[in-house]
Order: C-alpha cells, then sequence, then structure tokens
C-alpha cells in the first residue's frame, strides 16, 4: 500500500476548487508513479479552516489565495515550519521572490509555481530541467489569454475593444473587472518570474514597462492585417550586452512567427538563444482546471524528488543590470493623423530624421481634410522613436494622434518587402 501524502490547500476559488478535485482523481496514478497517495489534509477559506491545524497535519502546502497578503506570511510560515511550497500565485512570486527563496533555501524545502505563468504549458519546467544547460537571451511570450481572446476577436470579426472585452465576459475569459488582464499588469508580473529564471538574475517587477490593450483601436487591427501582421499583447525579455531589457505592450506580430498564429484565449512562450536556436510552448491559458493541472504537475515533482535536494536553490545565480529604458530597438509601427497639405510630410521625415529614425515604408489615407499615415520604420531604439513622436505632437499641422507600436518578425523589413 502507498503511503499518505498530506496536502495543506489554502485557497478554495476557482482553481483551488479544480486542484481538489483534479488530485482526486489523479490520486492513484500518482501513488503509482510517486509511491505516495496524495490526499487534502485540510482546506483554508476566509469561513473556514485553521491555518496552524492545517499547517501541522501537512506534509506539502498548495497556496492559491492569490495577492500578497495574507498568502505571503502563510507561505513563509509553511516554509519556516520546513513544508514544500507549491504556489500558482504571480504577484506574491514577481513582488517577493528574493525573500520567499531564501527561506526556502535556508529551511531546505523546495518551492514551485508552474502554474504561476502559463496555466498547463510548462514553460517553468522546461527552463529549470530541459534546458538547464542552455544560454536562453530571448523570450517572447502570450501570458495572459484574456487580452489574446479581446485581440483575436478584433482581429476576426472587426469588433471594437469594448464589445470584445464583453464578450469575452460573457465567455468567462475575462472578469468582471478585467483591469489587471486589459492594463498588462497581469503579463508583467508573468513575465518578471519567467525573465528570472531564463537569466539567472533577479528581474524585479518595476523593470518591466508595461503598456496594455486599452488603447488598441480597429485601425490598428486594419493597418496589422494590410503588412499581413497581427496585433498581440507580448511579454517580452531580451539580454542585450550583458542588460535585461523587460516589456509587456501590444506588437505587430509577422504573420510568419510562430506567436502569430496563438489565438483565442490560448498561451505560448518562444525561447531563444544561441544553442537551442528557436522553441516555442503552447497551450490554454490560466483558467482553473488548466492551472490546477500545473499545480498537481508541481506536487508530482516535488514528491518524486524529496530528499534529492533537486530544485531547492534559487534559479538566481548572477546580478545583471537594467539596459536603460529606450535603448531596444526594434522596428515600429507609427500611425500619425496630421493636415493634409503640401509640406507636412517633409516636416515629418525631418523630426523623424533628427532622431535617426529611418521610414522603411509609409502609407497615406486621406479623410475630411486631413490625413492618417500608416509609417513602418527600420529598427531604431525606443527612447528615439518617442521623442521623435513627441516633436511630431506639437507639430501645428498635428491633431495629436502619434502613437508607436513595436514590430515583431524574425524577418528584416526588406524580406518583407517594406524596404
Amino acid at each position: 500500500m502507498p503511503e499518505t501524502y498530506r496536502v495543506g490547500l489554502l485557497g478554495h476559488g476557482t482553481v483551488g476548487a479544480a486542484f481538489e478535485a483534479l488530485l482526486a482523481e489523479r490520486a492513484d496514478a500518482i501513488a503509482h508513479i510517486t509511491g505516495f497517495k496524495p490526499e487534502i489534509s485540510g482546506v483554508l477559506t476566509r469561513s473556514r479552516g485553521d491555518f496552524a491545524e492545517i499547517l501541522s497535519g501537512s506534509d506539502l502546502i498548495v497556496e492559491l489565495i492569490g495577492g500578497i497578503e495574507p498568502a505571503r506570511d502563510y507561505v513563509l510560515d509553511a516554509m519556516r515550519a520546513g513544508k514544500h511550497v507549491v504556489s500558482a500565485n504571480k504577484l506574491l512570486l514577481a513582488s517577493y521572490g528574493e525573500e520567499l527563496w531564501s527561506v526556502a533555501r535556508a529551511n531546505g524545502v523546495q518551492l514551485r509555481f508552474e502554474g504561476a505563468v502559463a496555466g498547463v504549458v510548462p514553460v517553468i519546467r522546461v527552463l529549470q530541467e530541459s534546458l538547464a544547460g542552455a544560454h536562453v537571451e530571448r523570450i517572447h511570450g502570450i501570458v495572459n489569454g484574456t487580452t489574446n481572446f479581446i485581440l483575436t476577436e478584433m482581429a476576426r470579426a472587426g469588433a471594437t475593444y469594448e464589445s470584445a472585452l464583453h464578450r469575452a465576459q460573457e465567455l468567462g475569459y475575462a472578469e468582471a473587472d478585467p483591469t489587471d488582464d486589459v492594463s498588462g499588469g497581469d503579463a508583467a508580473a508573468k513575465l518578471a518570474i519567467l525573465a528570472t529564471v531564463a537569466f539567472g538574475s533577479r528581474v524585479p517587477l518595476e523593470w518591466v514597462e508595461v503598456e496594455g490593450i486599452e488603447g488598441v483601436v480597429p485601425e490598428h487591427v486594419q493597418a496589422a492585417r494590410a503588412l499581413d501582421m497581427k496585433v498581440k499583447l507580448l511579454a517580452r525579455a531580451t539580454l542585450a550586452d550583458g542588460r535585461v531589457d523587460a516589456r509587456v505592450g501590444p506588437a505587430f506580430v509577422d504573420v510568419h512567427h510562430p506567436l502569430a498564429a496563438v489565438e483565442g484565449p490560448f498561451n505560448a512562450v518562444m525561447l531563444q538563444g544561441d544553442a537551442i536556436r528557436e522553441i516555442t510552448l503552447e497551450g490554454p491559458g490560466a483558467g482553473g482546471i488548466e492551472t490546477a493541472s500545473a499545480v498537481v504537475a508541481d506536487l508530482v515533482s516535488i514528491v518524486g524528488t524529496s530528499g534529492t535536494g533537486f530544485l531547492q536553490d534559487d534559479p538566481v545565480w548572477r546580478e545583471l543590470e537594467r539596459l536603460p529604458p529606450g535603448e531596444l530597438a526594434s522596428p515600429w509601427y507609427l500611425r500619425l493623423t496630421v493636415d493634409d497639405r503640401a509640406g507636412v510630410l517633409e516636416r515629418l521625415a525631418h523630426e523623424l530624421a533628427a532622431e535617426g529614425v529611418s521610414v522603411a515604408r509609409l502609407v497615406q489615407q486621406p479623410v475630411d481634410g486631413h490625413a492618417t499615415l500608416h509609417v513602418v520604420t527600420h529598427e531604431a531604439p525606443a527612447g528615439r522613436v518617442e521623442r521623435a513622436l513627441a516633436a511630431i505632437r506639437a507639430l501645428p499641422e498635428s491633431r495629436g494622434d502619434a502613437d508607436a507600436i513595436p514590430v515583431v518578425s524574425e524577418r528584416g523589413v526588406e524580406e518583407l518587402g517594406w524596404a
């Protein structure tokens, strides 16, 4: 008979309830694999359960409360008591990862967190185990299913942002208050965790530059389509000259890029480096059963490796600096609205050239006495592009609308036919 492995569950919302059901369903299979049969020893919610009793009666704690407090205190207390912890709490890990790993290391316990990043997509496990000897230099990810569904709806049905969000809420892909998703905050926390593990250096949440999708309009989607692109909310982390750049925001993604095909509420992460070249992992995003599946997988890993020292240390082994904001170069899509009269294009070109921004393609759409300009640039640092746009907005001919969206492609502008 397999030994019983006692699991204390903190939180019983959508993910917690799904985890409890899935663990019961898979208990016999886990016992066959590991020799230990997991069972829930206690559940803590706002209205029931006592943390001290659950802690003393458990071999492992699963934290699915979310937020910072009281989750942080519970996790720290559990690890100080010698209990392994599995958490799906992205905000806690992104904000207090250094403290959590320090306590885990000091007490010889494992802290696993696959469910915090990309639902059922096992990107943390791949980074920590399969790619432990690789040198990952770049991460491109769609790590928020809500925003990917909204942008997919805008592309497929020509919907506005507002109507696509309403549809996502009707289908249960978006919360009643979707702010954390649509603002990019959810993706930023996930990227901070991903970049820390991939680069072996602490990437604080405050290093991540964040822009949400609230400003994406149908004109952006239409312009992307005309350029054989799709609009995606991308989480991107890059090692450039030994320094880290991390950002979340809308991007025009080449239709030939692997992430362009990821639609609806799905997540995908692309890892790139010299030795591995390119690996893309894709799967359902962080719904209840998907996250629960990742949590169960973490539990199995802990049970199977307890006492071996495997993955008990902090993934951080070096200190990298942050690349100053605005220095990372990229091709850009610019959308400008100006008066439609002679000499305006020349003035715009002058302001771009003054910042060293070179135009690869320009399309002009006259509308009611003004013109909307769709511009694609060659690679240019983000800071130079923003300074050029600030100068353009200040021109008397400008209608005030001047925004920039990075272009993500494995092909250059010449191969794309833009030059």
